[in-house]
């Protein structure tokens, strides 16, 4: 048995039956019908049992880079870290990702994600992901299109793509960049902030909101901002005048769930050795040697309350790994 530890920021010790690193596409293995399960650095994914199947550790590595007089065509193996995906690119003068600073994980897991902060989102620079399907050994290209891109969410989630590896994904970037900070404390920049002016915000203000995995085992936001419609949010202001949403479209608001968390009243609480975190109550953490059950009581106690309170379903962003696979709260 392979032990999960190291191997999830969340740090819980549980174990799996056996661990393939992929480090180029030749170490891609052939694999039967058994359970396995593709992983990155680990950083969105808690492990809360004894995994009965193989984990595919993702190591692919590499970066290139081609210009245009209109772009930059970047293309960037699976495994790559991608915040020292961002900061190559602003050292090279390739501005789009600085809002996406500091966001753990791999760069196989972000079209999967579709990760996003600070008003930019994966979404925004991808132009295609290349695939392989680990039955066939068929490779495939998906356009951005076909990657079906929606708030934390892509078709690589569903089940119209199992058993599918991602291998790259290639990136465009504007020449005539345009400068992203019309959301939350990027606002307080003064004049025309440039993309490395961005990045060392959004950095500092991680870092002062968000626990370094390091220390408190953590896999960042736990939960989803919930889209709800104009109506319901239009009835919750009347009884919360100072809840904060962000309009999507004519008919759909964004809501912080760390806003109904923290009104609730749970930050700072603690179940065992889990904590609802005192700076940011959308980021569950590991601080005193928590247990998996531990962090699922604390969950489902907060996605319970804000039921309750708000009529607000609360879903986790976070990956929850039981024996079999994924498991929802």
């Amino acid at each position: 048995m392979i032990n999960l530890a190291p191997l999830h920021t969340f740090g819980f010790s549980s174990k799996a039956t056996d661990l393939l690193c992929i480090d180029d596409l030749t170490s891609i293995p052939e694999l039967d019908h058994s359970p396995y399960f593709i992983l990155g650095e680990g950083s969105n994914t808690v492990f809360l049992e004894d995994y009965q199947g193989t984990i595919l550790k993702v190591a692919l590595s590499g970066v290139s880079v081609k210009e245009t007089d209109k772009e930059y065509q970047v293309r960037t193996a699976a495994g790559e870290n991608w915040h020292k995906l961002v900061v190559t690119l602003l050292d090279k003068g390739i501005f789009g990702t600085e809002n996406l600073a500091l966001i753990p994980g791999t760069v196989g897991a972000a079209p999967i994600q579709n990760i996003g902060a600070y008003g930019r989102e994966f979404a925004d620079f991808c132009h295609s992901v290349e695939t392989i399907n680990l039955d066939t050994g068929e490779i495939d290209i998906l356009s951005a299109k076909d990657c079906q891109f929606a708030y934390r969410d892509s078709i690589f989630k569903s089940a119209a793509m199992p058993r599918t590896l991602i291998t790259h994904v290639n990136l465009r970037f504007a020449k005539d960049w345009q400068r992203v900070t019309n959301y939350g404390e990027l606002q307080q920049l003064p004049g025309e902030p440039g993309a490395k002016e961005i990045f060392a915000k959004v950095v500092e203000i991680r870092k002062n909101k968000l626990p370094d995995p390091a220390q408190f085992g953590n896999a960042g936001s736990f939960f989803k901002n919930p889209y709800i419609s104009q109506s319901s949010y239009s009835d919750l202001k009347k009884r919360w005048p100072a809840i904060p949403g962000f309009t999507i479209n004519s008919g759909i608001v964004k809501v912080p769930a760390a806003w109904f968390i923290d009104t609730l009243g749970f930050k700072g609480k603690v179940i065992g050795g889990i904590i609802c975190h005192q700076n940011q109550p959308l980021v569950l953490a590991n601080y005193n040697n928590g247990q998996p059950a531990e962090l699922l009581t604390l969950a489902r106690e907060i996605k319970r309350a804000v039921k309750k309170e708000f009529d607000v379903e609360l879903e986790n962003e976070v990956r929850l790994m039981g024996a079999q696979g994924l498991i929802t709260l």
